[in-house]
Parts: C-alpha cells; sequence; structure tokens
C-alpha cells in the first residue's frame, strides 16, 4: 500500500518499495487561491505564475530539496526518455524544449519531475546502481511501451539489471472511470497482444480502460519484478487529486518526483 506522508501542511504519497526520495503530490499544502486551491504546479493552466512558482518552494521544502534541483520537460504524450545530467537542472525557470514523457539520471542531486491529471505517473528506482526514472504514461504513451522504454534505456545507459529495479506507478484515473472508444482498446491490444484483454471492461459501445494494469503488464515484460501499484483513482478522489477528465479540462496539475541521492 503506498503511504500518506504530511509535511508543513504538504501531503503527499510514497511508495513502499523505492527507497529513493520521491513523492507523488495531491492537491493539499500550497499557496493557489479560488479553483487552483491549494497545492496546483501547472504553469500553463491559468493558475497565477508567481503563485505556482512558490508553490514550487512549498513542496521542495518539504522533500528536502530545492527548486534548482529539479528536470522537468514538455510532455508531450509520446514514449522517448532522456538521460539527464545535472547540467539541465533548474530548467524549471526556463522554457525548456525537451520534448519527452520519460527521464532518467544516475547523476547525484538531480530531482526529475513529471506532471499528470489523471495520466499514469511511474517512478523507478535502481537502489544497486542509484539510477532513477520519471514517466508520464497517458494512454497513447502506455500503448507505445514508454515503461519498457525507460527501462531498457536504463539497462544500456546505466547498466541496471531490470530485476533490480523498483517502479512505483501512482494515482491516476483507473478502470472505474476511464471511459473510452475502441480506438484505445486497438492499440492497447497492438502492444500488448492477448494480454490486453485483462486491462479493459467491454461496456456496448464504449470501454473500461485499465492503464494501471497495462503499464504493470509492460514492467513486468521488461523484466521488472518490484511493482507497486497505488489503488487510489484521480477522477474518483478529484477532492484529493487533480483530475482532467472529472473538471473537463479546467484543472491543475499534480507530479510525481523523485530524488537521485548523494549517496544512492
Amino acid at each position: 500500500m503506498f503511504r500518506e506522508s504530511c509535511v508543513n501542511e504538504v501531503l503527499f504519497m510514497t511508495a513502499p518499495n523505492v527507497d529513493a526520495k520521491h513523492a507523488f503530490t495531491t492537491r493539499f499544502g500550497g499557496a493557489s487561491h479560488g479553483f487552483y486551491k491549494s497545492l496546483n504546479l501547472g504553469l500553463n493552466v491559468g493558475d497565477d505564475r508567481k503563485t505556482v512558482l512558490e508553490n514550487y518552494f512549498i513542496l521542495c521544502r518539504a522533500i528536502g530539496i530545492t527548486p534548482d534541483d529539479l528536470v522537468v520537460s514538455r510532455q508531450v504524450h509520446g514514449a522517448d526518455v532522456s538521460v539527464i545530467t545535472k547540467a539541465d537542472r533548474g530548467a524549471l525557470f526556463l522554457q525548456t524544449n525537451r520534448k519527452v514523457d520519460g527521464l532518467i539520471t544516475n547523476e547525484p542531486g538531480v530531482a526529475l519531475m513529471v506532471f499528470t491529471a489523471d495520466c499514469v505517473p511511474i517512478l523507478l528506482h535502481d537502489p544497486i546502481s542509484g539510477a532513477i526514472g520519471a514517466i508520464h504514461a497517458g494512454w497513447r504513451g502506455t500503448s507505445a511501451d514508454i515503461a519498457g522504454v525507460a527501462i531498457r534505456k536504463m539497462e544500456k545507459e546505466f547498466g541496471c539489471r531490470p530485476d533490480n529495479i523498483n517502479a512505483a506507478i501512482g494515482p491516476c484515473i483507473s478502470r472505474c472511470c476511464f471511459e473510452t472508444d475502441h480506438d484505445v482498446v486497438l492499440e492497447l491490444s497492438r502492444i500488448l497482444g492477448k494480454n490486453a484483454d485483462k486491462c479493459y471492461d467491454n461496456q456496448g459501445s464504449k470501454y473500461m480502460v485499465d492503464l494501471k494494469k497495462a503499464n504493470m503488464l509492460l514492467l513486468e515484460r521488461a523484466k521488472v519484478s518490484s511493482i507497486t501499484v497505488s489503488d487510489e483513482c484521480t477522477s474518483c478522489s478529484c477532492d484529493k487529486y487533480w483530475s482532467h477528465r472529472k473538471t473537463k479540462g479546467h484543472r491543475g496539475s499534480q507530479a510525481a518526483l523523485i530524488v537521485k541521492g548523494i549517496s544512492s
């Protein structure tokens, strides 16, 4: 089970199998007001930029890092994964041109961050090499196997063994609320084959899709043996998490972040 932590009123979730410093944020503990109350981390969703940046400082103090440690990207619902170095830190305050949905590093002092508001956040940690990863997996990224891409890239770049990597699939929209058309099922079937049947229920002309299950299967196929999956649905728990679908796109953003420690 994921654990709930609260530091200086900042509420976040952590996974029991990930030893690296990390967090899956919620809506609680920030400085935003009105519709965006209170911990909105989306800089391009209509909230006041100065207030959102204050939210980053609040979050980073609670986690024990600084905003200058963060590396972010422009997420495009793809399957590209970038290798990150210390030189990439501080991207939060720049208009980054890094258009990827996965970040990996083995350099200490680097904090990787991805943003979600229903899509699947996945954090990776290899306690042997110390390498970490952060993945944003929407249904397009899932059907392009971004989880497997990240594992194979960690293996190639850092010498990680997949069976040493611990994976945490964080809060996201669940099968109970993710209603789709047949195109999503076709894409999942293309990447998962018969196993795609485990990832959806047929509801007439619509389908209830389980992206958590799909990503878990893809991680297992990549030979990851330690996988923890949050049982929370961002749409069902829209008072705790931002949900794009529940609010019809008028929402803030939460984040998943993981830090490569000095000694890990």
